[in-house]
């Protein structure tokens, strides 16, 4: 991950167990919560490129809250805030969720990229997700427990007024760019994660450890799902 004078094109793959991760050298897999992982499975062999969320500047001890989202606050933390080369690009995707210009079986290599890039592109999205029987808001209300997203509308109030008729507009559509999957231009990608790391830290610190600890497992993950 050492940076130079050339622009960096990396993308991590956010894992929270062994898996076949593709061989592409734009790829960086990333073992996400690794302070549970390496817990539990004291002993294992790691694979030599596996990189850990609890090195470095890390909030991996939050992973089941903030699932994937560990992985993106070690990159932004760790290399992209060190990168001096505005011209860089990260991003994020998952060990069973890729982008892909040719098929599902295919993930994006970094020529490919590389050629989107050449075109003046700076962010590169998945296609948005269609619900077609319910909005967003409801669709998560009826997905997990709605209070906390709900909290967080209270957050975005105080904190940044001025996004809070975009956020109640996005409640009411249909479609979404979903998943946390994305690659974006180095001044992008810190923008990006300064927006949301202030709302999910600022949400976090206005819950009590009875909220914290309340939910089990999959709806244990609510910051990453609020984002």
């Amino acid at each position: 991950m050492k940076k130079g004078t050339s622009p960096a094109l990396e993308v991590i793959v956010a894992t929270h167990k062994m898996y076949v991760m593709p061989d592409d050298s734009l790829y960086q897999p990333l073992l996400v919560g690794s302070d549970f992982f390496l817990d539990q499975q004291k002993g294992i062999t790691l694979p030599k490129h596996l990189a850990f969320d609890n090195t470095g500047i890390n909030i991996s001890s939050k992973n089941h809250n903030y699932s994937e989202l560990t992985g993106l606050y070690w990159l932004w933390q760790n290399t992209v805030k060190k990168d001096t080369n505005p011209d860089s690009f990260y991003g994020l995707v998952h060990y069973r969720r890729f982008l892909s210009i040719k098929d599902k079986q295919s993930p994006l290599t970094k020529t490919e990229l590389q050629n989107l890039l050449n075109l003046k592109y700076e962010i590169i999205l998945p296609k948005k997700r269609n619900y077609y029987i319910e909005n967003l808001y409801n669709h998560y209300a009826h997905t997990l427990h709605v209070g906390p997203l709900d909290r967080t509308r209270e957050i975005i109030k105080e904190k940044y007024p001025d996004f809070l008729p975009e956020f109640d507009r996005l409640k009411t559509r249909r479609s979404a760019h979903m998943f946390n999957i994305f690659i974006f231009k180095k001044p992008l990608f810190e923008e990006y994660c300064e927006f949301p790391f202030g709302i999910l830290l600022a949400l976090e610190s206005s819950l009590t450890k009875e909220e914290l600890t309340r939910y089990d497992g999959f709806h244990a993950r609510f910051f990453g799902r609020i984002s």
